[in-house]
C-alpha cells in the first residue's frame, strides 16, 4: 500500500470515498506474477487506467463508493449518491463527474462491483449470437464464466454445458442454470459454440475438441504472455472452426451500427439488478490485507469465487 495526500477538487471533479472494490482474479493473477504484455497501456479507453503497464502501477477498475464532496462545476446532485467507477483500488478516488455512474435505484453496492465483469460476460454473449436450439459450452467458470452461464440460460438452447476442475464451480453453475456440468469434458462433443474463459491458452486445445463442424470457439480470456502449443492441424483445419477473440473495450464492428457502449451498459446494470451477483462474494479483505488477498487468488483455492476489498 502507499499513501496518498489528496488534492483540491478542480472544476467538475468528485470525491469519492469507497465502499467496496472488486479484483479481478484473471487480469490482476497477471501482474502479481508479472505476465502483463510490456509496454502496453492498461487500458486506453479509461483515463484512471491509461498509464503503462509497467511496475510500479496501481490497478483494479472496479470500484463503489459514495461521493463526499463535488467540485464547482459537478453536478450538486450528485453529493451524498454511491456511485461506480473504473477505478484502481484505493480508499478514495477523484474523478470528473462524467467518469462515475450512480447506482440503479435499489441496487446493492456489492451487486454493483460486479458491473465489469457483467459488462465482459453481455458483450461474450453479444460476440458469440447463440442461437435457438444450440449446443453451447463455457469453458471455465470463475466469475465471468458464471455470468456467462446465467445470460445464456435465458436462451431457448438444447444444452448448455458448464466446464471447470473446481466442483464448486461446477455446482455454482448448475443453480446458475447450465444444463450439465460434466467433470471430464471427454463425453461432449460437437458444441455449437464454444466459450474458452479459463484464462490457460493451453485450455484452446480441450475447447477445440468440443467444436463440430462450423463450430464457433470464442476466446474471451485474456492470457498475457503466458502461451501454449495448440494443435490446429486435425479437425480444426477439416472442421472449418470460426476462432475469434471477444473484448469488452470495444463493440463489434457489425454490430457498432446499432449497439453503443451506453447500451451494452443498460442491459449489464438491468442483469444486475435482476441476478444479484453479490451471492457469489466469497472473501472479504479490508485493503491493508491486500497482500493475504492477493496470495489467496494466486493459490486458487477451491471455494473462492469473487474476493473483494473493503472499506
Amino acid at each position: 500500500m502507499r499513501e496518498e495526500s489528496v488534492p483540491e477538487l478542480r472544476e467538475d471533479e468528485v470525491l469519492v470515498r469507497a465502499r467496496y472494490s472488486a479484483i479481478s482474479a484473471g487480469s490482476e493473477s497477471l501482474f502479481y506474477t508479472g505476465l502483463q504484455p510490456p509496454g502496453m497501456k492498461l487500458d486506453a479507453n479509461l483515463p484512471g487506467l491509461s498509464g503503462s503497464t509497467g511496475y510500479p502501477v496501481s490497478y483494479g477498475y472496479s470500484l463503489v463508493g459514495t461521493v463526499m464532496d463535488v467540485g464547482p462545476e459537478a453536478e450538486p446532485d450528485l453529493l451524498g449518491r454511491e456511485v461506480f467507477a473504473f477505478h484502481p483500488h484505493a480508499t478514495h478516488a477523484i474523478l470528473r463527474s462524467s467518469e462515475v455512474t450512480p447506482l440503479p435505484e435499489g441496487l446493492d453496492a456489492l451487486d454493483a462491483v460486479f458491473f465489469p465483469n457483467m459488462e465482459t460476460a453481455v458483450n461474450l454473449v453479444l460476440d458469440g449470437a447463440p442461437l435457438i436450439g444450440e449446443r453451447v459450452a463455457v469453458l471455465g467458470l470463475g466469475i465471468v464464466g458464471l455470468l456467462t452461464v446465467t445470460l445464456l440460460s435465458r436462451f431457448p438452447l438444447a444444452a448448455l454445458v458448464g466446464l471447470d476442475r473446481q466442483e464448486e464451480r461446477r455446482k455454482k453453475a448448475l443453480e446458475l442454470g447450465a444444463t450439465t456440468c460434466p467433470e471430464d469434458p471427454a463425453g461432449q462433443a460437437s458444441m455449437d459454440l464454444v466459450y474458452e474463459l479459463t484464462g490457460n491458452p493451453a485450455a484452446l486445445d480441450t475447447a477445440l475438441g468440443l467444436c463440430g463442424f462450423t463450430s464457433r470457439l470464442c476466446a474471451g480470456s485474456w492470457y498475457g504472455k503466458k502461451t501454449a502449443p495448440v494443435a490446429l492441424g486435425g479437425d480444426f483445419h477439416r472442421n472449418r472452426i470460426r476462432l475469434f477473440s471477444s473484448q469488452v473495450s470495444s463493440i463489434a464492428p457489425e454490430l457498432s451500427g446499432r449497439w453503443t457502449h451506453e447500451r451494452r451498459a443498460k442491459i449489464a446494470w438491468q442483469e444486475l439488478s435482476r441476478i444479484h451477483p453479490s451471492r457469489l462474494v466469497t472473501h472479504r479483505y479490508p485493503l491493508a490485507s491486500c497482500s493475504e488477498a492477493y496470495q489467496l487468488i494466486q493459490e486458487g483455492k477451491p471455494d473462492m469465487l469473487q474476493v473483494v476489498f473493503t472499506y
